[in-house]
């Protein structure tokens, strides 16, 4: 039969399309579900169908008119069907004519689970300062059930009947070389060597289950957007109850409402109005460690500064101070906090508030200014520009 009616898909079926089809027809006709002969005998002619489409190479020489066991095809040549991997499987791998077992066995249920990766928003101050937070997953367990065996309680794994154990069958098929016997795993078993046949209920077999849990993690000090956290043994159960792989949490800081971050320093603006920045005054500016502050915790260093505003400061003045920014990894240095000034022109004068501007003016003898006109400093791309003559 064509394996491509088999699993009853169309000749130019992607690999996805063709693992859904017989995964689901797998389930239908596997001998842990139908232990008839017909079923299995069903399962057999699916799974080789699957082997020859889900390898390009067996595929392709299927296309131009191989064999390929199913007793069809001609036209193609005597060694037409045989992959280079089945000629070499025979020779140095797998059963030469009258040759002795590769050896290679069952392979077992048991297999590590995957590595999962997931999302977490923290605060900017909790990207400065490390913290704690609770995550609940939704992740494969091991089922308590059958304890990861995948047998119901009271029933275990029976030896396969088709290929008695070993995992693997012996195919004979002829070539241009003679008579090729090559060893693949036992379709009725799928390579275990066993079948199981009352499987969990909890979790059909599989040996694990897929629950809630939660997990506490631990963020340490100076971390940013895009900071990975591994940790180790937190992710999803393998198969049979296998060791479970990875846990990778992926930190995404927060927009600030007062502080930009740039590397270790933080950035930050203020305005002041025009008379403030001309005589000088004094402001209370927090720090990032007044996020910080609860009812049962109240960090040492200080959650605010004096910010002397000079007199005469301009509009876009900076004032650094050191020691207030983010942490680095690892205690290695903190950044700064870089305050920047921004100057408010006044608008909407009354006729008082505009007399008093008009007699200052005049005072400093600024009532018909020139201006002073000077060219703009170019950046990075109007200096690039200027290079390639570009207008």
């Amino acid at each position: 039969m064509d394996p491509y009616e088999l699993l009853g898909v169309s000749r130019d079926a992607d690999d996805a399309a063709i693992k859904k089809a017989y995964r689901s027809l797998a389930r239908k006709y596997h001998p842990d579900v139908n232990p008839d002969e017909a079923s299995q005998e069903k399962f057999k002619e699916i799974s080789h169908a699957y082997e020859i489409l889900s390898d390009p190479q067996k595929r392709a020489a299927y296309d131009r008119g191989g064999d390929m066991g199913f007793g069809f095809g001609g036209g193609a040549g005597a060694g037409a069907g045989f992959s280079f991997t089945d000629i070499m499987d025979a020779f140095f791998g797998g059963q030469g004519g009258g040759g002795t077992s590769s050896g290679r066995g069952p392979r077992t249920r048991t297999r590590r689970g995957q590595d999962a990766l997931v999302g977490l928003e923290i605060d900017l101050a909790e990207a400065a300062f490390g913290a704690s937070h609770e995550m609940t997953l939704d992740t494969a367990v091991v089922c308590e059930t059958c304890h990861g065996d995948g047998a119901a309680p009271g029933s275990k794994p029976v030896t396969c009947e088709t290929c008695h154990g070993a995992g693997e069958v012996a195919h004979v098929q002829r070539s241009f070389l003679g008579e090729i016997r090559t060893l693949r795993p036992c379709a009725a078993c799928r390579g275990f060597g066993t079948i199981i046949p009352d499987p969990c209920r909890d979790c059909g077999g599989d040996g694990r289950v897929r629950t809630r849990r939660t997990l506490t993690i631990k963020v340490p000090a100076g971390v940013d957007s895009g900071t990975r956290l591994q940790l180790t043994g937190q992710g999803e159960v393998g198969p049979g109850g296998g060791p479970a792989g990875d846990l990778y949490v992926e930190l995404r800081v927060a927009r600030h409402p007062i502080f930009t971050r740039q590397g270790g320093d933080l950035h930050c603006t203020v305005t002041v109005p025009m008379t403030a920045a001309a005589l000088g005054t004094v402001l209370t500016m927090p720090t990032l460690e007044a996020d910080l502050v609860s009812e049962d915790f109240t960090p040492e260093t200080p959650t605010s500064f004096d910010l002397e505003v000079k007199p005469g400061t301009q509009p876009g003045s900076e004032q650094v101070l050191r020691g207030l920014g983010v942490p680095g990894l690892h205690g290695r240095g903190r950044g700064d906090l870089v305050v920047t000034v921004l100057v408010e022109t006044p608008t909407g004068l009354d006729e008082q508030q505009a007399e008093l501007l008009a007699q200052l003016a005049k005072l400093r003898d600024e009532e018909h200014p020139a201006g002073s006109i000077k060219a703009t400093k170019q950046g990075l791309f109007g200096r690039i520009r200027d290079v390639f003559g570009e207008h």
